[in-house]
């Protein structure tokens, strides 16, 4: 997910002072970060630490409480159409039963809306999503038939149908099966590509070692950058309040309150 020179690649989500309150709660404080288009961003820290609701500030499903954030060079709500967002939880509407085909579908509306018949362009990126998330023997099965994997690669599908040129993705690969972990890798690095920024956030270590680009939150950023120089011992210390094992080997051990231990066997850059 490496691209060289990353860092001097114009920014498509500029950060401000960002802070988000959830009532008397700081979940974002003081964010200040240039996330440069055409890369990947890995955002990690403990539970807790503000990465899904940054995720969320980014697409305008959450207001910012105070300063300032751009995507695209334009507000979040302005930019909308050209955000992609998939989350981390999605459960599917037993009310409304949707298969497959239709999820994906539903990528284009931003474009065309939902009610008019799709052109030859949407059917191509329809099309498209749907073979390279490995999900054509599934598309007239129904959401709630599906498996946490297959249910994801829908999901991821119907955000590459939507042609964004942001793609937000929460936790994507986490506790699912190889092949979708797989697919949904492969895509990351094959949207980086094409010029779209991805921000992925992920509590594991070796995925945030992938990336162009690594931002380490504790509620405010512990620090940000390449990640050899983000996720060294003594910053993943002060993001997970200590609770850092180096092993001999190089195997770093995470200990998160409320969340089951991570190990990583990954060795650390000095």
């Amino acid at each position: 997910m490496r691209t060289p020179g990353a860092d001097d690649v114009p920014a498509a989500i500029t950060m401000t002072r960002l802070g988000v309150d959830y009532g008397g709660i700081h979940a974002v404080a003081d964010v200040d970060l240039e996330l440069a288009r055409g890369t990947t961003v890995a955002i990690i820290g403990p539970n807790g630490s503000g990465k899904s609701t940054l995720l969320s500030t980014i697409s305008g499903l959450v207001r910012p409480t105070r300063g300032r954030l751009e995507v695209l060079g334009r507000s979040p709500r302005a930019a909308r159409r050209q955000i992609a967002h998939v989350l981390q939880t999605t459960v599917a509407n037993e009310a409304v039963p949707l298969t497959v085909r239709e999820t994906v579908r539903m990528g284009c509306y931003g474009r065309v809306g939902p009610f008019r018949r799709l052109g030859a362009d949407d059917r191509a990126a329809v099309d498209e999503a749907i073979d390279r998330m490995r999900i054509g023997d599934l598309l007239d099965r129904q959401l709630l038939e599906l498996s946490g994997g297959q249910r994801q690669r829908a999901y991821v599908a119907q955000a590459l149908a939507q042609r964004a040129d942001v793609l937000l993705l929460d936790e994507p690969i986490t506790g699912l099966d190889l092949v979708t972990q797989e697919t949904i890798t492969e895509v990351i690095d094959a949207e980086r590509g094409r010029g779209v920024t991805v921000v992925l956030t992920t509590h594991d270590v070796g995925t945030a070692q992938l990336a162009d680009r690594t931002v380490l939150m504790a509620t405010r950023v512990v620090a940000s950058g390449r990640p050899a120089d983000v996720l060294t011992p003594d910053n993943l210390a002060r993001a997970y309040g200590g609770h850092v094992h180096v092993l001999d080997d190089g195997t770093v051990v995470l200990d998160e309150a409320h969340h089951h231990d991570h190990r990583h066997h990954d060795q650390l850059g000095s």
